[in-house]
């Protein structure tokens, strides 16, 4: 019998994190570990219809093949537009009133 592949499955809800070191034979997808972990039905919210999954901050598909020591992350939705935060701060920034760029590193070095 080949031998076993050492993987975690992570996830990390607003409240809780959530690690799972297991062991899987070669040739497991990372659908079928998240199932096997127990993940699912710890936090029954999860969706992976919806929710991207990946291995070390990658993103992958449910039918890739694991390696040993992958790490399966699954992702929650931003709670927030990244494109949208940074309009919304240079915004602030640009605003009438607002400290200069001198002004805040003068403060920022005091």
């Amino acid at each position: 019998m080949a031998e076993l592949l050492a993987v975690s499955v992570c996830y990390a809800s607003e409240r809780h994190e959530w690690l799972r070191p297991m062991q899987v034979a070669p040739g497991t997808t990372i659908g079928e570990a998240i199932e096997r972990s127990g993940v699912l039905e710890a936090f029954p919210d999860i969706n992976l219809t919806t929710q991207a999954v990946g291995i070390y901050a990658k993103k992958k598909t449910l039918d890739t093949v694991l390696r040993e020591r992958d790490r399966i992350e699954i992702y929650r939705p931003l709670v927030a537009d990244p494109k949208d935060s940074r309009r919304r701060r240079a915004a602030k920034r640009d605003a009438p009133g607002a400290p200069s760029d001198t002004a805040r590193r003068t403060d920022s070095m005091a």
